[in-house]
Formats: C-alpha cells, structure tokens, sequence
C-alpha cells in the first residue's frame, strides 16, 4: 500500500533513497516522522531507536538500506516530538506505532527496535502478531529480568546527561557503547553532532515504561521469524542476553557482531545487510 497521504508533499519526498520528517498527529499526539523511501516488494521497517535517541542518530543506518522502505519515529518527549501528558508504559509506545502504519495506510510491517528500542519490539510483535510480519532485535533484551551489563555504564544511563552536553557524551562514549567507540574518535564526534537533545522529562518517562517490564513470560508466544543482533563488545547488553532471546523465541536464530552495543552505527553498511538478507527471506 501507499504512504503517500501521510508524508509526502512533493515529488521529491518520493525518490528512493530519500528520506523526509515531518511532523504526524497520530492518536492525538505529534509525532516527528521520518520515512526512508526504498522498495515496495515488502512491508516497510518499523523501526524503534534507543532511549533519548532522535532519529537523526539512526540516519546512517537509514542511508545504509538499499531495498527497504523505513519508518522511525521520535518517542514522546525525545527529538522533535513533544512530550506525552502522562506517563506510559510498553504496550502504548507499541500502540502508537500501530495507529502510525495505519495512518500511513499499510496493514503490515517487519518491525527492529534498538536496545530500548527493542523492548517495544518485541512488545509490538507479541501485541499485534497480525501486523508484525518478520521481527529484528539489536543490543536488547527480554528487560528487568536479564543480564546485566557493566554496573558503570548502566548508571550514566541513568539519566539524559550524555544528551543535553556533547562533551559528556564524547568523553564517556568509549566505555559506555563499547565497539568502534573505543578506538575512532571521529566517530564519537559524529554521533554527537546527530543529537538533538532528550527532554528532561522524555526521558524519565521512558525509563519509567521499562521499570519492572520484562518480555520473559510470553516470547515462547511471538512466532514470527525474528533475527537477533549484538555486539560483542557490548558494556551494556552483553551477548548472553541474545542467547536467551534466541532460545525463547520459537523461530530465532542469534548473529554476533564485532563491535559494540552501537553497531547500527559504527557498522550501518554491515548492518543493513544482515538485516534485508533476513527481511528477504535468505538463510
């Protein structure tokens, strides 16, 4: 089906390879939008980024796919999207991404979520088997009951610190992602410069959605072909936490990436074929 009345103004927004934002009521809440055009052979990728993340950050990601279509939206509170009224949890984050490939006119969709991100993911294919076709889950796991990462790294996590003032992020950056961000500065400096900023409040808010949230009960429950993604040199998902997504999920198997919790964009060439040779259907 056609996004076309949802974000398209010209002809120009329609070129494949091009990306376009803008901002989206949906359910009531503005949305900052952003839809990488590809191809119409498959359902689009919903994708759900990390928390206090713009899309922006995701962009190299974006760039990288060459046959896929891709939808990511700023969580309420985070990048260009205002934030929410209330508090949320999980299950309505999964919503609103639902209200939003419907709003675009699509009844079907693969869908990745990035470490917080995949939280959500999973969440929406568990919530709507009916419009999650194929599932992708990078640097995540199944939430409150897992493994826990580097005690360090975790508590910079705990707040949007790293956000809101660069030279925090380029200074703890290496031992908080891990990967290529331990030996390429250049990169830390570029990942920087794709923030935007998370409201003080955006991302208390998501902090709070995952608090006692776990997928453990139900992945026996989400029968879609799922692809799991980490990084080795992760300090903040370790890998055991991929082997244990892949052993509850029925139809899962688990790729190891040499890099660290931010692969999807240290390695966004690598990444994104991994991924549409999964979304194709390829072994």
């Amino acid at each position: 089906m056609s996004d076309r009345a949802g974000l398209a103004p010209d002809d120009t927004a329609e070129r494949p390879g091009s990306i376009e934002a803008r901002m989206m009521s949906v359910g009531g809440q503005e949305l900052m939008v952003a839809v990488k055009r590809g191809g119409d052979s498959r359902p689009p990728l919903l994708l759900f980024n990390g928390i206090g993340a713009n899309w922006q950050l995701a962009r190299p990601f974006l760039e990288a796919l060459t046959e896929t279509t891709a939808i990511i939206f700023d969580v309420p509170g985070i990048g260009g999207s205002p934030s929410p009224k209330r508090p949320y949890r999980p299950s309505s984050i999964a919503q609103l991404g639902a209200r939003l490939v419907s709003d675009l006119g699509y009844d079907k969709v693969d869908v990745a979520g990035v470490s917080w991100g995949g939280g959500i993911a999973q969440q929406f294919a568990y919530q709507y088997p009916q419009l999650c076709r194929r599932l992708v889950l990078a640097a995540t796991s199944p939430g409150a009951i897992s493994i826990p990462g580097s005690p360090k790294a975790i508590l910079r996590m705990a707040t949007p610190r790293r956000y809101l003032d660069k030279n925090y992020m380029r200074k703890i950056a290496p031992d908080l992602y891990g990967g290529a961000f331990r030996k390429d500065p250049s990169m830390i400096g570029r990942h920087t410069e794709a923030m935007s900023g998370a409201l003080g409040i955006g991302y208390v808010y998501q902090l709070l959605a995952m608090a006692g949230w776990t997928s453990l009960p139900w992945l026996s429950a989400v029968r879609q072909p799922t692809l799991i993604l980490m990084g080795r040199d992760d300090p903040l998902v370790p890998v055991a936490n991929g082997r244990i997504l892949a052993r509850l999920i029925p139809n899962a198997r688990l790729e190891v990436i040499e890099d660290g919790h931010l692969f999807i964009v240290a390695r966004p060439v690598e990444t994104a074929r991994r991924i549409e040779r999964f979304l194709g259907g390829e072994p």
